[in-house]
């Protein structure tokens, strides 16, 4: 008998997997909400044309882990529920930061690379001949703060405005705490191999040329995309999304899992968990089962307070993984044409000092009819330096509208909204993280408790990475 701990995507594409690998093993998967799909949360007010989404919006179609979600979406039967965003498409190509007083469009042509764009004060190309000039770290560095990597290799401007920006609208972060080693671990390995990511990038694309055979054209069946994955490069998607919003992948994910006998119990008690030699008890509701195996896609610090009696070591690394908390607003006007800038949203530098992380430019992505939505997000990092530690859904909607009248000048009320509240929602990679999580498995592994660890805690924020984490760490799995 085997268990699941979270019905959230990572949880729930778990048992995907767990089923393909051992067809005939019974399972149960247990959720402490009342609700499946975890941050993925989409709010259809179909009567007007349009979604509102708490959480991941678009998924990107682009490198290994989104093959696989690509695939999963085919086996589930919603390849015809996809609808994509080209890469020339205007959402795709207009990338906003609010820095200095303004919106500045990111540069996404080597046209904006050799001239000077603001809030920039010089061409973006001088970073790149300070990266190629820097050479080597002066000492061995085992991992270092995105901030710190970029302002070394590429400047201020870039860490404070660009980088700083771009880790608010990934996991809600400080750039000055986030792991380069871990988030961005090409860059990192760029410089440990080869003095630095411009150098290494022309090396491995030379490396890359002298690898090709000339007379030839054939790839690999591995390599080769099939069905969506070669429709999403055939097409040249920059995201996709789902017909109905995001939430229609968990829901067909789990309809799958019941049409095929797993039991989804969701609002349940998760109250003790208890290792033996070669099992795990496990207590949900007042009832003991004993299981071989058990799969935990919960957050990391709910499961340390259940192994903390028998294994406080590992119960302290696991707590050691620090969360944040992000207020998402939805806003909708029944008004097409509010918006006077085309494009996905915005980000917020910390340097400016503002308590949003940004706006997405919901209706310029996709179809919400003749309705401007926006989707604010605030905290994160700073969430406490903001709002402090109660904060009224009024007091965070006010805000909203303060600042999206500040900066996109809209005055009006909007027709709906929603407040959504997200506590400890993002884990936070900070420097060290990959030791960390090496640090638990190996723990694991050594202790020989029969337990699988995935989801964002450990292996990734994004819906492709815990989706991939589901699948890479229940392969392992004894049979």
């Amino acid at each position: 008998m085997t268990a699941i701990l979270g019905a959230g995507i990572s949880g729930l594409a778990a048992g995907h997997y767990l089923l393909r690998k051992t067809p005939n093993l019974p399972f149960t998967i247990y959720e402490a909400t009342d609700r499946i799909g975890g941050w993925i949360r989409s709010e259809r007010c179909l009567e007007h044309g349009f979604v509102f989404e708490a959480g991941p919006r678009t998924i990107r179609p682009k490198g290994p882990a989104a093959s696989n979600t690509l695939q999963l979406i085919e086996e589930l039967g919603l390849a015809e529920e996809v609808y994509s965003i080209s890469s020339n498409h205007t959402a795709a190509r207009n990338r906003m930061i609010y820095a200095k007083g303004k919106l500045n469009l990111l540069p996404n042509s080597l046209g904006g690379v050799l001239k000077t764009v603001p809030p920039f004060t010089k061409p973006l190309y001088f970073a790149a001949f300070r990266d190629l000039l820097a050479g080597r770290s002066e000492t061995a560095l085992n991992d270092e703060s995105m901030y710190s990597f970029v302002e070394r290799r590429f400047g201020k401007e870039i860490a404070d405005y660009a980088v700083s920006s771009m880790l608010c609208g990934i996991c809600a972060g400080n750039a000055k705490e986030i792991s380069v080693k871990f988030l961005m671990k090409d860059l990192f390995e760029r410089e440990q191999r080869h003095g630095g990511v411009i150098l290494g990038l022309l090396k491995e694309a030379l490396q890359n040329r002298k690898k090709k055979q000339p007379q030839s054209d054939k790839k690999s069946p591995r390599s080769q995309p099939t069905g969506l994955a070669e429709r999403a490069k055939a097409e040249n998607w920059s995201i996709y999304s789902i017909r109905g919003g995001l939430q229609t992948l968990p829901e067909m994910l789990a309809a799958n899992l019941r049409a095929k006998g797993v039991s989804i119990v969701t609002g349940t008690r998760f109250e003790e968990l208890t290792f033996g030699r070669d099992h795990v008890v496990l207590r949900v509701d007042g009832k003991e089962q004993q299981l071989q195996q058990l799969v935990s896609s919960i957050p990391s610090y709910k499961l340390a307070k259940h192994v903390q009696k028998q294994h406080p070591q590992l119960a302290t690394v696991l707590s050691s993984i620090p969360f944040v908390d992000v207020c998402v607003i939805n806003l909708q006007y029944r008004k097409p044409d509010l918006l006077k800038q085309d494009g996905f949203g915005f980000l917020v530098p910390p340097i400016e000092n503002l308590p949003i992380l940004g706006v997405i430019f919901d209706s310029c992505c996709f179809d919400m009819e003749d309705n401007t939505v926006l989707t604010v997000m605030m905290g994160g990092a700073w969430f406490e330096k903001w709002f402090g530690t109660n904060p009224s859904e009024e007091h965070l909607l006010e805000v909203a509208l303060e600042n999206v009248k500040k900066i996109l000048h809209i005055e009006q009320r909007p027709d709906s909204y929603k407040v959504n509240l997200l506590r400890k929602c993002i884990p936070q990679y900070t420097v060290g993280h990959q030791d960390r999580v090496k640090a638990i498995r190996d723990y694991v592994e050594q202790h020989r408790l029969p337990i699988v660890l995935c989801g964002a805690s450990y292996d990734g924020v994004g819906v492709n990475d815990v989706i991939l984490s589901a699948r890479t760490n229940v392969e392992k799995m004894a049979p």
